[in-house]
């Protein structure tokens, strides 16, 4: 079972949602950077569960403690462990599922592989793990910031509302201001809207994420299999309820013409503090080319199913494949788009953190 992600920059991940902790190892995190716990702390107050009317209801403060890897305020070079203590726990909510399994969950599929399985929460499976990536992505862009690198995340689609694909028409500081994490006030208020009736309706509901990295240089990714967007899409996928990833004009581009897709390249002075003589006129390849950056912006889209645990009643199977109906009693959220904003920002500062110290080593 792989639970490390990265080449140079790791992660690995530990814990399960009902477990004493969630914690991590981060590895090759480079010496001499400066660790700021409370901007690691509010990477984590971003992602924390009973942030707002419209997200789970447990209540957990997710205070970080680094138990290594930290000397004086800096990183040692050396591997910086973590844990996260789980102090909300309502395990005896899901007694009555211990043996049956949910529609579209990790249930049945973790069950199969490994003959065992933690009913409570979800266990290893459950979304509360995420809150490991999220330091580890904290930390990468401790790290970045030395670069001038920048990523920006929100939410652009809840069901059928959904925000123009332009990202240039928004100010993404604004995503911070409004429960849903949208940078478009007015769209905002119609997806916390929809969110709550679905959540008063004991169902949940899907939307996508945008995501936008400024200031990254030209050189990162692999030619071949370790492609910069395939090495984003990986990252992406790999979050708990993620169903599809496209960068650049994605899915839309396809019906294009390729005089309108091309992406013209012009003279150019520096581009966020990274020398270059050379720019393209528009940015249809989402900052990507050959499968690699060519340090226009960066931005791709991460689309979320519904969360897969429903409050209201569902038929399913037990563990003897006996028909019967499962009505789960935990705390969840009806839709996980507000709380997976950090997560799909740090995945992506973690796989450009990594891309950025292999181009360095290749480099030198």
């Amino acid at each position: 079972m792989r639970n490390t992600f990265g080449n140079l920059f790791t992660l690995t991940t530990f814990g399960e949602s009902h477990g004493a902790a969630v914690g991590g190892v981060v590895d090759g995190m480079p010496a001499g950077i400066e660790i700021d716990l409370d901007f690691i702390q509010g990477e984590l107050a971003r992602r924390r569960p009973g942030q707002s009317h419209i997200t789970t209801e447990r209540k957990e403060p997710d205070q970080v403690e680094l138990l290594s890897g930290v000397f004086e305020g800096r990183s040692t070079g050396t591997p910086i462990g973590f844990i996260v203590r789980n102090t909300n726990q309502h395990s005896k909510d899901y007694d009555s599922i211990r043996d049956l399994f949910r529609p579209s969950h990790a249930d049945y599929t973790y069950y199969k592989k490994y003959g065992i399985r933690d009913h409570r929460g979800g266990g290893r499976s459950s979304a509360r793990i995420t809150l490991a990536r999220v330091v580890g992505g904290a930390l990468a862009k401790l790290v970045l910031r030395q670069y001038g690198i920048s990523i920006s995340a929100y939410t652009s689609q809840v069901g059928d509302i959904r925000l123009n694909s332009d990202y240039h028409r928004y100010d993404l500081s604004l995503a911070e201001t409004n429960a849903v994490r949208c940078p478009d006030p007015e769209k905002a208020k119609e997806m916390e809207s929809l969110i709550a009736q679905v959540k008063h309706e004991g169902d949940t509901i899907g939307g996508v994420i945008a995501c936008v990295v400024k200031g990254c240089p030209v050189g990162l990714g692999e030619p071949e299999f370790d492609k910069l967007h395939a090495r984003l899409g990986a990252a992406m996928l790999s979050i708990n309820a993620v169903k599809g990833f496209e960068y650049g004009e994605g899915f839309a581009g396809s019906s294009w013409r390729g005089s309108q897709q091309n992406d013209t390249f012009v003279p150019s002075a520096s581009s966020a503090g990274h020398p270059s003589s050379i720019a393209t006129q528009t940015n249809h390849s989402g900052g990507i080319q050959g499968g690699i950056s060519n340090a226009e912006d960066i931005y791709f889209r991460v689309a979320f199913k519904p969360v897969a645990t429903l409050r209201k009643e569902q038929p399913t199977v037990d563990k003897e494949g006996n028909s019967t109906t499962i009505d789960v009693h935990g705390r969840h959220d009806p839709c996980v788009l507000p709380r997976a904003v950090p997560i799909v920002e740090s995945m992506a500062a973690m796989t450009l953190l990594d891309a950025l110290l292999l181009y360095k080593s290749e480099t030198r």
